[in-house]
């Protein structure tokens, strides 16, 4: 089967910029309902491709580490306007969410002082509602059955026991090498040719430049210290070890910033509970550890550090994988080893719900009631995420009086 030809009437940069700003701004929901919205937009409304071929393309992002709905949509970025259109397409969508919690960052560093501790509990007590939802929603899809499932538990367990990149990494390497020899992927093999104007030569260049980057960024932060190439690295390494974007980033990116004194705790978790309240990709909660980081760069700066290093696996990966989807998604044992990873991703977003989510925010029974009440309207009420988040903080505000 032959690559269509790009239409003839396909959009500018500057339309798909605005499209995906527009997107940026309204997208709540995390990754899953930003899929949803992509298919509305450029599925039903806009046709810019067809049901089979954006199931291809979600197939492919959802196959490789980093931000999945990010990557989604520098796809879609990447097929109607070429590299130009991918960037476009990721500054559009990350923008409004990025300066959102930039802003909030520097209102917790800036004017602490001023912030009421009770609204800040609130924010860590909503946390723990959100990230127990994606566990279970995420169970349910990716735990169906029994093996699957203890997989799970065993990686919480390994995450709990070595809550380290290398226990993270290697529970992660176990799960593929289980699905590969054990397990089976289910799912309808069939597959679209998909417009990709990038030849295999960019792609293998940009999966080179991915690699490069993963094993070279340790040595040089460790040949050449100081803290805007360690923030690089630690957040390009997250950016590119995270299989199910969205909250599964947490257990990573809190063992990068916490331990070594860069974000504290508390702040770690305020960030994330107000990360809640925005729309686009959750990746940008990057920005504001970035924002608050207690040793410069920070603020605008190590924003922007952040923010780049965390997304830039994922348009790497985006942009060197497509050109070879086509042979890749043949490949079942290959898709069979990420139904073990998927299991394990499960696991390690179990244990973070433990700690540090958990163990950060709930104190007493009050706050148990708190997070209980935040996850039955999320869960079942099906509440907006930004108006649970807003009044989860006033209750801790509330709490905080009584």
């Amino acid at each position: 089967m032959t690559d269509r030809a790009l239409p003839a009437d396909r959009p500018s940069v500057a339309a798909i910029f605005l499209v995906f700003l527009r997107l940026g701004l309204t997208s709540f929901g995390g990754p899953v309902a930003h899929l949803g919205y992509f298919r509305e937009e450029f599925v039903n409304r806009r046709k810019w491709l067809d049901d089979r071929a954006y199931a291809d393309l979600v197939a492919l992002c959802q196959f490789t580490p980093g931000a999945a709905s990010s990557k989604v949509g520098i796809g879609v970025g990447l097929t109607m306007g070429g590299l130009p259109g991918a960037i476009a397409a990721w500054i559009g969508f990350t923008l409004p969410s990025a300066l959102a919690l930039v802003l909030f960052g520097f209102g917790v560093t800036t004017y602490s002082e001023y912030l009421d501790t009770g609204l800040l509990h609130g924010l860590k007590v909503v946390a723990v509602a959100v990230v127990a939802l994606a566990v279970w929603g995420m169970a349910k899809n990716l735990c169906p059955d029994a093996p699957r499932a203890t997989m799970a538990v065993a990686a919480a367990l390994v995450f709990l026991l070595w809550p380290t990149s290398i226990g993270q990494i290697g529970a992660i390497a176990a799960g593929a090498l289980i699905g590969l020899f054990f397990l089976e992927d289910d799912r309808d093999g069939g597959h679209v040719a998909m417009n990709v104007p990038v030849g295999r030569t960019a792609g293998a260049a940009a999966l080179v430049l991915f690699f490069a980057l993963l094993f070279g960024l340790p040595v040089l932060a460790a040949a050449y210290p100081g803290h805007a190439l360690a923030m690089f690295d630690s957040f390009y390494r997250t950016g590119s070890l995270v299989f199910g974007g969205g909250h599964v980033v947490l257990p990573l990116i809190q063992s990068e910033v916490v331990p070594p004194g860069w974000v504290g705790n508390d702040a770690f978790l305020a960030g994330y509970g107000a990360a809640q309240a925005v729309p686009g990709p959750l990746f940008t909660f990057s920005a504001y550890l970035g924002t608050v980081s207690q040793t410069p760069p920070n603020g605008w700066l190590g924003a922007l550090i952040c923010l780049i290093a965390i997304f830039l696996p994922s348009f790497l990966l985006t942009v060197g994988a497509l050109p070879f989807w086509e042979e890749l998604r043949r490949v079942r044992r290959i898709r069979s080893a990420l139904v073990g990873v998927n299991a394990v991703v499960v696991g390690l977003l179990l244990a973070a719900l433990y700690n540090p989510v958990w163990t950060g925010a709930i104190a007493g029974p009050m706050d148990f009631a708190l997070a209980l009440v935040a996850f039955t309207l999320l869960a079942f009420w099906k509440w907006p995420p930004w108006l649970v988040v807003v009044l989860t903080a006033l209750g801790g505000w509330l709490l905080a009086q009584s």
